[in-house]
């Protein structure tokens, strides 16, 4: 088979998406299920970024500044 085909095939595939399909109000209540959000824990999370600063003595990786030497 041509390559150009296989590109041109492969184009279309990647450039058609189901992503123009709105959400639809009764199916909202599934996105905003706790296993959906991106962090669906926050309160272990934060203990545990408490607990592994802690240890470390340092901050860094959330998009705090500085670090446990005290040199911001």
């Amino acid at each position: 088979m041509n390559p150009l085909i296989i590109a041109a095939l492969l184009c279309a595939a990647l450039l058609s998406s189901c992503a123009s399909e709105r959400v639809q109000p009764w199916e909202r209540d599934v996105l905003a299920r706790k296993s959906m959000q991106l962090d669906a824990y926050p309160l272990d999370t934060y203990l545990d970024e408490h607990i592994y600063y802690s240890k470390e003595s340092a901050t860094g990786g959330q998009g705090i500044g500085g670090g446990g030497c005290g040199c911001n």
